[in-house]
């Protein structure tokens, strides 16, 4: 298993409503998986959304704790239910209901990486998927929970950024006919995860920062904008997906040269979304509930 299921910075003074969170960043490969899986070790790493963690590592100095995955998502997918089993891959699970998340390889326990590349050659035990559930979701999920709860009890209301990177050709759809090509998607599963102030407040403070953005298309929030977004009780996820060639060198998956100009301008991003009801004195007026 992973060393740690999460890692969690607070800040000195918690101000902020928004907790910050990056469930697919997580890095610590166990020994036993790496020989278990037939892919190489950067194929393995093609679906990790590499160093998001590491672009929102400001958030405690704005007030907002930075909750960042321990596992990779190839091992466990924390961006997915616990019930969302793959039959295809884990031993003893029956087939249910059309899930189209499942069927492509990518439920709560991967059976492919990018471009549907296979994680393993065979199948995994139902004790063995189980085992990593209750090790490393359960946990994170967990604190999540806790965080958001507290997040509420002290604000009134709670908002939760959900940090994520995307294949730079995931937007090839959208930027034709001359647009500019989208840098950030942001998504409120059209509207119902997020209220509409929410989201206006987190999309202007990327445009602010001069990127381009766009909601929903081809990204509209998962398993955890679902669960977690509210808006009726007070409680706001927004997805956020950063085209990874900004700031990183998809093959080689590492830092490319305008990382640390990337991390310098996000953190005027984080701290514009950290004000949102914060402080009496920092914070962005937001409409009742």
């Amino acid at each position: 298993m992973p060393e740690a299921a999460y890692h969690i910075e607070m800040p000195a003074r918690r101000t902020s409503c928004v907790v910050f969170a990056s469930p697919h960043s997580g890095r610590d490969y166990p020994a036993a998986f790496l020989r278990r899986t037939v892919l190489d070790d950067l194929s393995v790493r093609s679906s990790e959304d590499a160093y998001v963690d590491r672009l929102f590592d400001c958030a405690p100095e704005f007030g907002a704790p930075l909750l960042a995955a321990g596992a990779p998502r190839a091992y466990v997918d924390l961006n997915r239910s616990a019930e969302e089993l793959d039959p295809a891959l884990i031993e003893g699970v029956r087939r249910g209901s059309h899930n189209p998340r499942v069927t492509s390889g990518l439920g709560v326990i991967p059976r492919v990486v990018a471009n549907g590349r296979a994680i393993y050659r065979g199948k995994l035990t139902r004790a063995e998927a189980e085992r990593r559930i209750a090790g490393i979701w359960r946990p994170y999920h967990a604190e999540l929970a806790r965080q958001l709860s507290e997040a509420h009890r002290v604000h009134g209301l709670a908002a939760l950024i959900d940090c994520h990177s995307m294949p730079h050709e995931a937007v090839d759809g959208i930027a034709r006919g001359g647009a500019r090509r989208p840098e950030i998607v942001l998504g409120d599963r059209f509207g119902a995860s997020a209220a509409s102030e929410i989201v206006d407040r987190v999309e202007a403070a990327f445009v602010a920062a001069g990127l381009t953005v766009v909601r929903n298309a081809p990204f509209a929030g998962a398993y955890v904008a679902q669960h977690y977004g509210r808006p009726s009780r007070g409680q706001h996820v927004v997805q956020v997906e950063i085209d990874r060639a900004i700031y990183m060198d998809e093959k080689a998956i590492r830092p490319n040269a305008g990382f640390e100009a990337f991390r310098t301008l996000l953190r005027d991003v984080v701290a514009e979304i950290a004000a949102l009801g914060g402080s009496a004195e920092t914070a962005v007026p937001l409409a009742a509930e």
